[in-house]
């Protein structure tokens, strides 16, 4: 039995829970998210609790209970709290703007970048050079800053480029002069 799966999800208030065949929704004050279960797996609400089952005991059905429980308690945690993710943009001249729905990077290409935010996420702009995105979908939430990050990666010798706030870059030494 997944040792993630069998701990149920704590519906906190102010969150509503709906579970209709395989659809799970979950509703808060900060939107509305849904997902599919895999076909393996049941869900219930049980003392204001998602408990979450296995239909058969075979080992995908297993990384499944995990995975269900997890992307639930996702959800769940989304609409009632949400979820941040800061990057740092470094370098001389390196820089982000925001137009409309649009952030435009300038990381010393030859033309500007246009990123359009994707619909459920708020991107804020502290200065010129970090980057706060809020949103309530862990997963879009993540796809989206790694999409930003991979516009111009950190490079290990001056540490130029996008990174992850928590991020640390391990430096390289570089050339050392002749003998």
């Amino acid at each position: 039995m997944s040792r993630i799966g069998k701990l149920p999800v704590q519906i906190p208030a102010g969150v509503t829970v709906d579970i209709k065949d395989r659809c799970i929704s979950a509703k808060g004050p900060l939107g509305t998210l849904s997902r599919e279960l895999p076909p393996q797996i049941t869900a219930a609400i049980e003392d204001n609790r998602i408990v979450l089952k296995c239909l058969d005991e075979t080992r995908t059905t297993h990384a499944m209970h995990g995975l269900a429980r997890s992307l639930v308690r996702n959800m769940v945690v989304g609409v009632h709290e949400g979820y941040k993710r800061s990057l740092e943009i470094n370098g001389v001249g390196y820089k982000v703007e925001q137009k409309k729905e649009y952030l435009v990077f300038s990381l010393g290409y030859s033309h500007p970048i246009y990123y359009e935010v994707p619909e459920g996420l708020k991107a804020t702009l502290e200065g010129a050079n970090r980057i706060n995105l809020v949103g309530a979908d862990r997963q879009l939430l993540g796809s989206a800053a790694a999409k930003i990050r991979s516009f111009k990666r950190p490079e290990p010798y001056k540490g130029k480029g996008i990174k992850y706030l928590e991020e640390v870059v391990r430096r390289k030494e570089g050339k050392s002069g002749a003998r």
